[in-house]
């Protein structure tokens, strides 16, 4: 069986956002940062080297292949602001008309900031920490 990888790690939070060199995927991770404290409540871990996660939770596939993962999660990668743990069914509602974005199996992709509506990005970050079903569920078993 495969070894999980990413796990919650003490590495400081601030200190990888500081390490962003490109000072607008950096704003775009402060942003996001102080958005995903809001919508959890928590504070945030980092999961393996760049993964921030807020809160956490067990999985169990059919296969037997089981792991933790944070509840949210992102990462500003160098192409776009990848935010993991959002995409349920029923996503679509809360981020229409939100800007360009692109999604993944899991995840959205997000470009700059300065093109969205950062008010219907908090909506749809309350709505996954608060409530939709991660399309994951489907493969797990009880």
């Amino acid at each position: 069986m495969a070894e999980v990888k990413t796990l919650p790690t003490d590495a400081s939070v601030d200190a990888f956002i500081d390490s962003i060199s490109h000072q607008g995927r950096k704003q775009d991770a402060e942003t996001l940062l102080g958005m995903m404290k809001l919508a959890s409540g928590v504070e945030p871990v980092m999961w393996g080297t760049n993964i921030i996660g807020f809160g956490s939770f067990h999985y169990r596939y059919a296969s037997g292949h089981e792991g933790d993962m944070p509840v949210i999660s992102f990462s500003p990668r160098k192409a776009s602001m990848s935010v993991y743990g959002v995409y349920y069914p029923g996503l679509d509602e809360h981020i229409a008309g939100i800007g360009p974005y692109k999604t993944g199996k899991w995840c959205l992709y997000l470009g700059r900031f300065t093109s969205f509506d950062l008010e219907k990005l908090q909506d749809a970050l309350n709505w996954a920490w608060n409530g939709g079903t991660p399309v994951i569920s489907a493969e797990l078993s009880q």
